[in-house]
């Protein structure tokens, strides 16, 4: 049985709504570039028919890969979990001890995670070193440059 993915009702959504886009928009632009490929001629030798049925198999491997997300997720709710430690969902303020920066970080499943938005993944190295500790806690990331102790300043 495949493993369970946790996203939020807004992930969710947001992935059902770009599925809906890519089977209906997506494939009929792409049916369409197939179609013009295909006016050009021998197709043994149609190298834009060629493209384009790569691009036809790239878009049906998304929308099918989007759709066993789907069929594997698990809604969860940051109201329904302990606020005394980090876990998935959690609000995290820490301090790097080894610059003394501070982050603010969200923890997110890996689907939802993206650093430029303070989403990390809690299977990444900082997320795990995070996972379960409580506020004033240190902990330590093991990262490809090293050792990272982190200070947990506030939890929501």
């Amino acid at each position: 049985m495949a493993n369970f993915v946790y996203l939020t009702s807004e992930r969710l959504r947001e992935i059902e709504i770009e599925i809906k886009e890519l089977k209906t928009t997506g494939r009929k632009e792409m049916a369409n570039t197939i179609a013009e490929a295909r006016s050009f001629g021998d197709l043994s030798e149609n190298a834009e028919y060629d493209a384009a049925k790569d691009a036809q198999g790239l878009l049906e491997l998304k929308i099918s890969k989007m759709e066993d997300l789907l069929s594997r997720a698990q809604i969860i709710d940051a109201s329904d979990l302990p606020n005394d430690e980090v876990h998935i969902l959690s609000n995290v303020k820490v301090k790097n001890l080894n610059n003394s920066k501070i982050f603010d970080y969200l923890l997110v499943s890996p689907e939802e995670a993206d650093f430029q938005q303070g989403k990390i993944a809690l299977t990444s190295p900082v997320g795990k070193s995070l996972m379960g500790a409580k506020l004033g806690e240190t902990v330590e990331a093991h990262v490809p440059a090293g050792i990272i102790k982190f200070e947990i300043l506030s939890l929501n």
